[in-house]
């Protein structure tokens, strides 16, 4: 309970612990930052981390006076990180995907896996880009594509656009109205709400296949 409570006040405080991180690690705070991001987007068990809430507070950050960050690193590195991150997460998919995906497997069944393959074919660079806005879509989406073996030059061609809309616009959008008044004295409310909102697909089509269902069976 206590490292829960650690964690959701470094997600509610960032740009204090930020500053935090900036003191101990000097220069290699952007190696860390380029190794969150990475992990966030590239490995499967890792949705928790922060990403959008972590973006725009680095962007708020640059915009400070004798600002130790440089926006120009940061929009490099991360969204190097964000493309390799994906990138890395759909080759895991494609890779184990033959492995896991078994005719007789109980629960990942192969029509499961053919599904998946013709709503990526049909849907994937759509989805690809949308998933980058949506916290645990954006680290699960990647790695479905792989598995479903959506054709590479069609995932990363969208991979890009995706990464560098999503890094490039909250960066930015934390620059610009990260060091508002208003905001600055409330970021934590700030960050909270984009949280919330950035949830909300994620819940709203978890409400609509829910309602499916119900539809189905009655």
């Amino acid at each position: 309970m206590e490292l829960l409570h650690q964690f959701i006040d470094i997600i509610l405080h960032l740009d204090q612990h930020i500053n935090g991180w900036i003191s101990l690690f000097g220069p290699g705070i952007y190696l860390l930052l380029f190794l969150v991001i990475f992990a966030e987007t590239g490995i499967v068990v890792a949705p928790f981390l922060p990403g959008d809430s972590l973006l725009f507070a680095l962007g708020a950050l640059t915009a400070v006076d004798g600002a130790y960050l440089d926006i120009t690193i940061l929009m490099i590195s991360l969204n190097v990180a964000a493309i390799l991150g994906d990138a890395t997460n759909y080759s895991i998919g494609r890779f184990i995907g033959p492995r896991i995906f078994r005719e007789n497997s109980r629960f990942l069944k192969k029509e499961h896996l053919d599904k998946a393959r013709a709503f990526y074919e049909k849907h994937g660079g759509k989805a690809i880009i949308i998933a980058r806005f949506a916290p645990i879509l954006r680290t699960f989406a990647p790695f479905v594509a792989g598995v479903a073996q959506m054709n590479y030059r069609h995932f990363a061609a969208y991979n890009v656009v995706g990464g560098l809309a999503w890094v490039s616009s909250f960066l930015l959008a934390g620059r610009f109205f990260g060091n508002i008044p208003q905001i600055k004295s409330n970021f934590h409310i700030v960050i909270l709400a984009i949280i919330v909102l950035s949830l909300m697909p994620v819940f709203i089509e978890y409400l609509r296949s829910v309602r499916t269902k119900k539809d189905a069976t009655s």
